[in-house]
């Protein structure tokens, strides 16, 4: 269990941490489920609304949102935003922050603007010992106007202190408001014991399963979750 917390007096004020299954995208709900493709002749083709993969990723883990409107315009951002002074607390009041450009001098980072963005959070999170958190971008979030950079925090170590979010400004033409819960990071719980890499040749025995399994993909709709998850699911 992850567990998040942040200072009763902010708690009214603030969006909570969700699971991403309560947050998929507008565009994913919307976008139809199968489609004619002019490049092949008209055939209908199912679109990513058929993607286990592709759904899985963007309903697993945590997302953490944005804690009030951030309101752009001419490369400025601004909000209307007045929390509590927290006299028992040393956080920030606003919900944005800045690293200057020089900050990531020699990462191949594409800046839109003259300042990496940070996203304040104020919740706290915590895990249970020996787990970590992967903190990253929304996943398959490209419609968002910036791309949050990727981290992992030891947070059963760290569990008293705040984990903000470094974020490129990814669309420099961007204008508007960027909406109190809008995700800006997407949080996995990762066991800190890595696992051993065995690499090698498949035997006789797994090519013959891998021609099933890949025969099977090829010949019937929802192979993969229908069939194999189901049989290979814990219990």
């Amino acid at each position: 269990m992850i567990r998040a917390r942040c200072h009763p007096k902010l708690r009214p004020l603030l969006p909570e941490p969700v699971p991403a299954a309560q947050t998929l995208p507008d565009w994913l709900k919307s976008m139809p489920s199968e489609v004619a493709a002019p490049s092949l002749g008209g055939e209908v083709v199912r679109t990513l609304k058929h993607c286990p993969p592709i759904i899985d990723a963007l309903s697993s883990g945590v997302i953490i949102p944005l804690a009030t409107d951030l309101h752009i315009s001419n490369g400025e951002i601004a909000w209307d935003w007045d929390p509590p002074i927290l006299q028992d607390a040393l956080i920030s009041r606003a919900p944005v922050g800045l690293h200057v450009p020089e900050q990531a001098s020699g990462a191949p980072f594409k800046l839109a603007s003259n300042a990496v963005v940070k996203f304040i959070n104020f919740w706290t999170l915590e895990t249970p010992p020996g787990w970590s958190l992967l903190f990253t971008h929304p996943l398959n979030r490209e419609d968002l106007p910036f791309r949050a950079l990727s981290g992992v925090v030891d947070c059963d170590l760290f569990k008293d202190g705040y984990v903000h979010f470094p974020a490129l400004w990814t669309d420099p033409n961007f204008e508007g408001t960027l909406a109190k819960g809008t995700p800006v990071a997407q949080v996995f719980a990762i066991q800190r014991a890595a696992l051993a890499l065995d690499v090698g040749d498949m035997t006789e025995n797994e090519i013959a399963r891998n021609r099933e399994v890949q025969h099977a993909l090829g010949q019937e709709r929802g192979v993969y979750r229908k069939s194999f998850r189901q049989r290979h699911r814990p219990g």
